[in-house]
């Protein structure tokens, strides 16, 4: 691998777009400038790390893309389904919050199954695909628990059953690790690598963690706060599956130094607007 002094220059993707950005803006009526011109493409397949300081509209990228925001300008491009999103499409997108957002009231089973339920299907003929989504995340035997019942890891993993029931083609995670503490982070990152892997999803992933976001992805996008917009794009050359030994080697650390230097340098830009 070449020297990692520097970061990486953009990669050329030769993966076919899931979703495409063209020149977003977003402003807010309190004249906040959340985003100001970004364009992104997002590979079929691809990890993505969404890195940045607080404020530089990494979440409201992930919010944008969902549909549960407009852009002020600029547009999304659906390639596959060959449309421009403008309205309600439902491009088999899931959401995981940086909180589990579980019904109190509901079983673990009554949460993984309120987006089937909610595309009409009951909990009998639903019942597979539910259990099958808990028996990816190792939660198949809490299907009556409640979540009072269980720990904060335990809670994540129904909210990303939940995500994963319907099969999507893109998730969108926005720093659902973030509350909890370094073990079970760690569990948690490989037990997603491992579902990503099997399954074959895209992964939009927001994090604060330098370290976090060059172990799970193959790709790093870092963004700039007031405006929001991407200052450095950084392919992670580094093979799957990965385990300790990826965290100690000096690969590792090669692109940890990469995408921190790259994260400083974004914080400095914004300092000087």
């Amino acid at each position: 691998m070449t020297s990692m002094s520097a970061p990486a220059a953009a990669p050329a993707r030769t993966l076919p777009p899931v979703v495409s950005l063209q020149h977003i803006s977003k402003s807010f009526s309190n004249g906040t400038v959340a985003l100001r011109d970004m364009t992104l493409s997002v590979g079929a397949g691809e990890f993505m790390s969404l890195l940045g300081p607080s404020g530089c509209g990494k979440s409201t990228v992930l919010r944008i893309i969902a549909g549960l925001g407009a852009p002020t300008t600029g547009r999304i491009d659906w390639p596959e389904n060959g449309d421009t999103s403008e309205g309600e499409v439902d491009h088999d997108i899931s959401f995981v919050f940086q909180e589990p957002t579980l019904m109190p009231w509901s079983t673990v089973f009554g949460n993984v199954h309120l987006p089937l339920k909610l595309k009409g299907h009951s909990k009998r003929a639903a019942r597979d695909r539910v259990m099958d989504a808990l028996r990816m995340v190792g939660l198949e035997k809490f299907e009556h628990a409640y979540p009072r019942e269980l720990s904060g890891g335990m809670k994540m993993r129904v909210s990303i059953a939940r995500a994963l029931v319907t099969k999507p083609k893109l998730l969108l995670m926005d720093e659902p690790f973030a509350a909890l503490d370094e073990i079970t982070r760690f569990k948690l990152n490989n037990d997603l690598l491992d579902l990503w892997q099997r399954f074959g999803f895209t992964v939009i992933f927001v994090t604060h963690s330098v370290f976090e976001s060059v172990y799970l992805s193959n790709r790093i996008v870092v963004m700039a706060a007031r405006p929001g917009r991407v200052v450095e794009d950084i392919e992670v050359e580094a093979p799957y599956p990965r385990g300790d030994a990826f965290r100690t080697s000096q690969t590792y650390n090669d692109y940890c130094r990469t995408a921190s230097a790259a994260l400083h340098g974004a914080m400095d830009s914004a300092d000087h607007l």
